[in-house]
């Protein structure tokens, strides 16, 4: 009962009201549906895995990053038969075997919100070329390697409706390993570890509680505040990026209300 107790009191002690970067987490989620329904998500998935099986092998149970991919692509609801497909093309089955890599491009936003690009493509010199030409047309600067990354920590984020569920219902996260959970509005996030995402993610859903998304995000040390013009700037920056065929996600260290995100990102 002790420990239980003590468990309680760390997420009391753990849950943070944050502003609208939490929510934003939530959003991404919202229009990764609607990028599914496009197949456009499909495709951007199936490269993760394609690049993970080629890295760490077919066997998602002893290469972890192929096991999170496949887990993201099951989460969007990609057909088996998709997965299977891009595994074997990363592991060289595939007839059309692919020299597919994975980039990070590092640069800054309206408002100095620093960007992380994260890439996966055929092409470094066709998407760098791209990405910079992004930035340079929505009020940005893409950087040298190494400039804004060290702004950024690799986490587990899992992201939980607010609406639907108590701080009491995420204690299986702490007791799993969670690092932090904040709320922002109507969404909870939790971070983890990496290595731990699996476990706290199990933790929850064998807890009963589902998740609006799970998945290794760059989450950022501090956040530069912005109001809702510099923010409408930055949406049209970040959907435009993620636009890109090449572009599987995009990282940024903004700090805006959620009511305001919810008008410029919705």
């Amino acid at each position: 009962m002790a420990a239980l107790a003590s468990a309680v009191d760390r997420v009391a002690a753990s849950i943070e009201v944050m502003a609208g970067h939490s929510k934003w987490a939530g959003i991404k989620h919202k229009k990764a549906i609607v990028d599914a329904r496009r197949g456009k998500l499909f495709t951007k998935l199936a490269r993760a895995i394609t690049v993970a099986a080629k890295d760490g092998g077919r066997d998602p149970d002893t290469n972890p990053a192929l096991g999170l991919a496949v887990q993201k692509a099951k989460d969007a609801s990609m057909p088996k038969d998709n997965i299977e497909r891009a595994i074997a093309k990363g592991t060289g089955e595939g007839s059309d075997a692919e020299a597919l890599e994975e980039v990070m491009y590092e640069g800054y936003g309206p408002g100095g919100v620093a960007l992380l690009v994260a890439a996966t493509t055929d092409n470094r010199n066709r998407t760098g070329s791209e990405v910079r030409h992004t930035f340079s047309k929505h009020g940005g600067n893409l950087g040298e390697p190494g400039s804004v990354a060290y702004l950024f920590d690799k986490r587990g984020l899992i992201v939980v409706d607010a609406a639907r569920y108590a701080e009491d219902d995420l204690l299986p996260a702490i007791e799993a390993g969670a690092l932090d959970v904040s709320v922002d509005d109507d969404v909870f996030e939790i971070l983890t570890e990496p290595a731990d995402l699996t476990a706290v993610r199990a933790a929850l859903e064998d807890a009963g509680v589902e998740l609006e998304s799970a998945e290794l995000s760059q989450h950022p040390k501090t956040r530069v505040p912005i109001d809702e013009d510099v923010a409408t700037k930055l949406m049209r920056l970040i959907d435009a990026l993620e636009d890109n065929d090449d572009v599987d996600d995009v990282h940024a260290n903004f700090d805006v209300d959620a009511a305001v995100l919810e008008r410029v990102a919705g």
